[in-house]
């Protein structure tokens, strides 16, 4: 039996129909929290709300009809985020603008206006952040930027609003089981050989699930973690505490 520690919670979880954000709202939702899901597709399995997160109008319309049907703001998830690949001198402006939007900048809005919310609720703000926010993999400059500036966020948002009881904290996944990673394995020149292979960098021996994430985000955003804020969980596996030695 799932412990409800959300009951009667209202839920914000942007990029809420797949991935880890799916997992986050399902994990919500089975304990006991009415889920909004934000972004662009209609969400089928939550309160679905569509709008562009690049776009500070739509953030600030979203944070408002969900409060207009909801009156309160307890839990915001900034989930939704996209990867571009290329070297810096490949990559155009508008590419960069448009990762650091979505990654970045849409969180900022997001909790920008759910604040007074979260204020009044004394809530919680969890951001997915990544572990390549703490290191690199090749032409992600754009993607580790807004992942290091979403943990700076993090910590800035934790220090000047918790004299106001909202705490915000973020969880910095490694390789997850995800629909936009299994992209990338097919991307590749050798599929079966990545996919076969990946699993093999982590001291686990294996790849995360995107419901093992969720749990942490749970764990944060509940009464449990009443203490904890200002802090970047990294939860990969160990692979950023493996180093790296010649192949023998």
């Amino acid at each position: 039996m799932v412990e409800k520690r959300f009951t009667n919670k209202v839920v914000i979880v942007t990029g809420g129909s797949q991935g880890i954000g799916l997992a986050c709202a399902k994990r919500f939702q089975d304990e006991g929290a009415t889920v909004c899901a934000v972004q662009r597709s209609k969400s089928e399995n939550f309160e679905s709300y569509e709008f562009d997160l690049s776009k500070e109008k739509e953030c600030l319309k979203s944070i408002e009809m969900i409060v207009n049907k909801h009156h309160r703001i307890d839990v915001l998830v900034n989930n939704a985020g996209m990867i571009e690949e290329a070297l810096i001198e490949d990559m155009t402006l508008d590419s960069w603008n448009q990762t650091i939007s979505l990654n970045l900048t849409a969180p900022f809005l997001m909790s920008k206006y759910a604040m007074p919310h979260l204020i009044k609720s004394v809530g919680s703000i969890v951001n997915i952040g990544s572990i390549e926010g703490l290191g690199a993999n090749p032409k992600h400059a754009a993607y580790c930027a807004s992942k290091a500036g979403l943990h700076g966020l993090t910590r800035a948002v934790a220090i000047d609003h918790g004299a106001d009881g909202v705490r915000c904290n973020a969880v910095a996944p490694g390789w997850i089981d995800t629909t936009i990673n299994e992209n990338f394995i097919e991307s590749m020149p050798n599929p079966n050989h990545f996919r076969d292979n990946i699993g093999k960098v982590h001291p686990l021996k294996r790849t995360g699930k995107a419901e093992e994430i969720a749990s942490l985000v749970a764990w944060l955003a509940s009464a449990e973690s009443s203490f904890v804020t200002g802090q970047i969980y990294t939860v990969d596996g160990g692979r950023m505490a493996k180093l790296s030695l010649p192949n023998t």
